[in-house]
C-alpha cells in the first residue's frame, strides 16, 4: 500500500517561511510523479505544485509562482515544498499526492492525511 506522510506544517507570520516534507512508502518513489495540493476552510482542494520523476520538470499554480518551490530526493523517498514569503491566503491544509504514472502530472492516485499551515497577519 502506497502511503504519503506529510510533515512540517505549523504557524508562521506573514512574510515567513516553512518547509514541508512528504515521505512515500510502498512504491518505487523514483517512478512516481509527485504533487502538493491545499484546501482552505470552505474552499475546494486546489493544485499547488508538481514535479516529474527526475526532478527536472516542475509545474506551479500561478498564485504560488516565485514563492513556493517543489523538489525531491529520490534516495530518501521524499518530496519537499519550500514556502517563502508566506501570505495569510496560503493558510490551508497541505496534501501530498503521488501518481501511478511517470510521464504526466496526474491523475493522482495516493494521498496523504495533510498538514496544517497557518499564516498569521
Amino acid at each position: 500500500q502506497v502511503q504519503p506522510v506529510e510533515s512540517g506544517g505549523g504557524v508562521v507570520q506573514a512574510g515567513g517561511s516553512l518547509k514541508l516534507s512528504c515521505v512515500v512508502s510502498g512504491r518505487a518513489f523514483s517512478r512516481s510523479v509527485m504533487g502538493w495540493f491545499r484546501q482552505a476552510p470552505g474552499k475546494e482542494r486546489e493544485f499547488v505544485a508538481a514535479i516529474r520523476t527526475s526532478g527536472g520538470t516542475t509545474r506551479y499554480a500561478d498564485s504560488v509562482k516565485g514563492r513556493l518551490t517543489i523538489s525531491r530526493d529520490n534516495a530518501k523517498n521524499t518530496v519537499y515544498l519550500q514556502m517563502n514569503t508566506l501570505k495569510p491566503e496560503d493558510t490551508a491544509v497541505y496534501y501530498c499526492a503521488a501518481s501511478k504514472v511517470d510521464y504526466a502530472f496526474g491523475p493522482w492516485d495516493y494521498w496523504g492525511q495533510g498538514t496544517q499551515v497557518t499564516v498569521s497577519s
